[in-house]
């Protein structure tokens, strides 16, 4: 599985371009994965979304994650979820998933990073890895050294989110990223594809560097 290009869509950074638009030019650009995070819809108002983006990843070969919402991400047929260290357990969340469903995590340290990979999880997320004002709740960054501890102690495909730009990707890849989670730096500029794009670009140079 490819995580190098991680997209969050989110409708209010986002300019007010729907979920499912942002996704479709995100991917247009490169996006390798696109998860559909929203604390505001309703459940069927998140099923719609989430249908839709269904179809654009679906047909750009990109996956297609749903953060917190196990079931909505089972009844839209995307291809996981992605859990916080509050929601659904892992474990719980393996057990209702069918074979092959995709559950990434959020973590904060190298012990919830090992707990997490004992649980079952597929990937982890440094969460946020440096300070950002895309999510509430995020709290202050964990910063590269985090990261790069965690690297060292888990196999997982490691993606880091929270205040990651086309300025600092190179560094985070240099840090053991398998790849990089954004949401500002990709659907708040004017143009999200190109956005995309450069942010792929950079983060296939900084791979190829550290070969």
């Amino acid at each position: 599985m490819a995580y190098d290009l991680y997209v969050v869509t989110d409708e209010e950074i986002g300019r007010g371009r729907s979920h499912a638009e942002l996704a479709a030019r995100a991917v247009a650009g490169g996006a390798d994965a696109i998860q559909l995070r929203d604390k505001t819809l309703s459940g069927r108002a998140l099923f719609d979304a989430a249908f839709a983006i269904r179809e654009v990843t679906h047909d750009a070969g990109a996956l297609f994650i749903v953060n917190d919402r196990l079931d909505v991400a089972l009844a839209a047929g995307a291809d996981g979820v992605h859990l916080g260290e509050s929601d659904l357990p892992i474990g719980e969340a393996r057990r209702l998933a069918p074979p092959g469903f995709i559950i990434g995590a959020s973590v904060g340290s190298v012990a919830t990073a090992i707990r997490a990979a004992a649980e079952g999880a597929d990937y982890v997320a440094l969460s946020p890895t440096f300070a950002t004002g895309s999510k509430d709740d995020a709290g202050p960054g964990h910063g590269l050294a985090t990261l790069a501890e965690i690297r060292t102690a888990v196999a997982l495909p490691l993606v880091a989110i929270g205040g990651i730009t086309a300025e600092n990707v190179a560094d985070v890849i240099a840090a053991g990223a398998d790849g990089v989670a954004v949401i500002s730096a990709v659907v708040g500029e004017d143009d999200v594809t190109a956005a995309a794009r450069e942010l792929r670009n950079r983060i296939a140079a900084a791979k190829a560097k550290g070969r």
